[in-house]
């Protein structure tokens, strides 16, 4: 029998696990000894939160951050052609989805190997559709650009396109420069576009507000350092 690949979901901050996912997630990680994870300290907490009985030391736990070489992460899955499942750990939120699990996911399918995602938060997807925008048509556009320039016509892009395609544009931002982000967009965007931002989502600090782009210049929520999501739609 070859192994499986399990998406393995983790909470978006310091949430108790199954509070916010199913048992099903414990019962894989109980059976499981071999992770790929961006951060080990992290993983290691996560597993013995969600199962304080297993044996830490039996775990193997393969890195996959900015710094992994690529010709070793295409060995990563070799023990599930010895029968042995692997779980695919995200560091926040569910794995592949803004994060670098996507490219062991690739792997899998390459090798014929069955991928198994499990039920999770995202807080992409509970933005949406905490948002009231289109949640018909809608695109994930990862961080904007640094440069004042040409994040200006990123940002004018973006609302051109929600208003030719009636498609809701979600993006995201290195949480310290949240309340730039904020500035830079009541300053761009059209007053009647509509803004939505979501931020600590399922944390007992979350925050969720959809308003018109005039009415945002009048509020000025708490951001700094908080993760968050932008979701505009004209």
């Amino acid at each position: 029998m070859i192994g499986k690949l399990y998406l393995i979901p983790t909470t978006l901050g310091e949430t108790e696990p199954l509070e916010v996912m199913p048992i099903s997630v414990k019962k894989v990680v109980e059976q499981i000894d071999y992770y790929i994870v961006e951060n080990e300290k992290s993983a290691r907490r996560f597993i013995k939160k969600i199962s304080p009985k297993k044996q830490q030391a039996t775990l193997t736990l393969k890195l996959l951050d900015k710094y992994a070489v690529v010709e070793e992460t295409h060995s990563y899955l070799d023990v599930c052609e010895k029968g042995f499942n692997v779980g695919l750990l995200s560091e926040a939120g569910v794995p592949a989805i803004a994060d670098p699990g996507a490219s062991i996911v690739k792997l899998a399918h390459q090798k014929n190997i069955q991928v198994v995602p499990l039920v999770g938060p995202s807080s992409i997807l509970m933005a949406m559709m905490s948002s009231g925008m289109n949640g018909q048509n809608f695109a994930f556009n990862g961080y904007l650009p640094i440069d004042k320039g040409d994040r200006k016509r990123t940002i004018k892009d973006l609302e051109r396109i929600s208003l030719d395609k009636n498609q809701a544009q979600i993006f995201i931002e290195t949480p310290y420069r949240n309340d730039k982000m904020l500035a830079d967009l009541t300053s761009i965007l059209s007053p009647t576009t509509s803004l939505c931002i979501a931020a600590d989502i399922t944390l007992s600090s979350e925050y969720i507000k959809t308003m018109l782009v005039k009415d945002w210049k009048h509020q000025k929520p708490n951001l700094h350092k908080k993760p968050a999501i932008f979701i505009i739609q004209k």
